[in-house]
């Protein structure tokens, strides 16, 4: 079970997180629970860096920022032991969770359970200290944004468990941001590759690498509210029924940024070394865009997360200076994009979302795709409409989130209907 910041925000929420978990443990589980920093400390402690210096280290950062959840653990299992059930508290590091040395946006390597093992045989609740890990040398790190639902699938995985519960905020998986689409509807059951998709093109309920790991070890994923006790929505591996839902939901990445390189020299390699370069330095690129000039030359273009830009603009001045070209820097831009693993099988999906950008004299500046999803550059300003045009033109906020009958199905209906039945 992982609660998110909203969900510890305080001690009644605390409490109300720390009730759940003793009820699935009266139930006969045996419960590990993972947490996030309370509300929005994690922010408040990044604002106290902002006011100490510009540019703080990396690996200071990281040491600062994982105090947040060490508090939340701690909590926790006050609350719990002042109910009257066992529980302890780890930090990252006391189970063992092992990740590279890439500091504020680790990836896991390992993890030793054994002791979170033994805890469980005692009958007790793990609380484990979500978004952190340390390196082989012990050195604290922490695992991005997102990072506590990372922390859930890999211990899940780790430990084979059945199901993962991650409560959060919202009832769970949306056809679109509720906050920006009000008739955004409840997804009931969707894929991992389509969640995959949505988390990476701005759906912020889950992290990207969370999906990943549940996929690769086959861990089911329940999304929900911790405020109430509705049914939320399943992650799950892909079935057959999937494929008769044209699009799934539609999403809104809104703080991006593109880079366009000028007058780069067109011979083999260069875009290898280009990207190398900025690779090294851990920058996250989501599109690429290369043409190539009469002159033999060439523009390159990606875009980054905006967050990612004090880095990128240190690399493209180096570039710039190796290479002899030009750079300009747009900070303005939104994506918007649509998934579904119906794209597969079903045509007219993309006329059917440039034909609702147009109606709405939308511009689009680039355009991608996969075999499940649609996705376009805009301006950012744009973004919340377009994200409406696009929900609205796929019927995602008017209809059931049920697949077409199957023929066997339709045959039935058509049996009973003769029969009165």
């Amino acid at each position: 079970m992982k609660f998110g910041g909203t969900s510890v925000a305080d001690a009644d929420r605390i409490r109300a997180a720390a009730r759940r978990a003793i009820d699935a443990r009266n139930a006969g589980h045996q419960v590990v629970m993972v947490v996030s920093a309370m509300g929005h400390a994690t922010d408040d402690l990044g604002s106290l860096a902002a006011q100490i210096t510009d540019n703080p280290p990396k690996r200071e950062m990281d040491q600062l920022l994982a105090t947040g959840e060490q508090v939340t653990i701690s909590l926790m299992a006050m609350a719990m032991e002042a109910m009257g059930a066992p529980a302890i508290s780890f930090t990252a590091g006391q189970i063992g969770i092992i990740t590279d040395d890439v500091h504020t946006k680790a990836k896991i390597k390992s993890i030793d359970v054994q002791r979170l093992r033994a805890a469980l045989d005692a009958g007790k609740i793990g609380i484990v200290a979500g978004f952190q890990g340390v390196t082989e040398d012990g050195a604290i790190t922490t695992l991005g944004r997102g990072g506590s639902n990372v922390t859930l699938v890999a211990i899940a995985a780790a430990l084979g468990a059945r199901m993962c519960e991650n409560y959060t905020d919202v009832d769970g998986i949306f056809t679109a941001d509720p906050r920006i689409v009000p008739n955004a509807r409840k997804i009931d059951v969707i894929s991992y590759d389509e969640m995959l998709e949505l988390a990476s093109l701005g759906a912020n309920v889950l992290h990207n690498r969370a999906v990943e790991f549940a996929k690769k070890y086959n861990v089911p994923i329940h999304v929900r509210n911790s405020q109430n006790k509705k049914k939320g929505t399943m992650i799950v591996a892909e079935t057959e029924s999937m494929e008769r839902i044209v699009v799934s939901g539609v999403a809104l990445k809104d703080k991006l940024a593109r880079i366009t390189l000028r007058n780069v020299p067109d011979h083999p390699g260069l875009a290898a070394t280009i990207f190398q370069i900025i690779a090294t330095h851990n920058i996250v690129v989501d599109d690429i865009i290369q043409t190539i000039a009469d002159n033999k030359t060439a523009t390159v273009a990606f875009t980054v997360d905006t967050a990612e830009l004090p880095e990128v603009k240190r690399v493209v001045d180096y570039l710039c200076r190796e290479l002899g070209c030009e750079a300009t820097i747009e900070d303005h831009l939104a994506k918007v994009s649509a998934v579904g693993m119906g794209m597969r099988i079903h045509t007219g999906v993309a006329e059917r979302m440039f034909a609702a950008l147009a109606a709405g004299k939308i511009n689009i500046q680039n355009i991608t795709t996969s075999e499940i999803k649609i996705s376009v550059l805009i301006d950012r300003g744009q973004g919340p409409r377009a994200l409406q045009l696009v929900h609205d033109a796929f019927d995602l906020g008017s209809a059931p989130n049920k697949p077409a009958p199957t023929k066997r199905a339709a045959k039935r209906a058509g049996k009973a209907k003769k029969t009165g039945k």
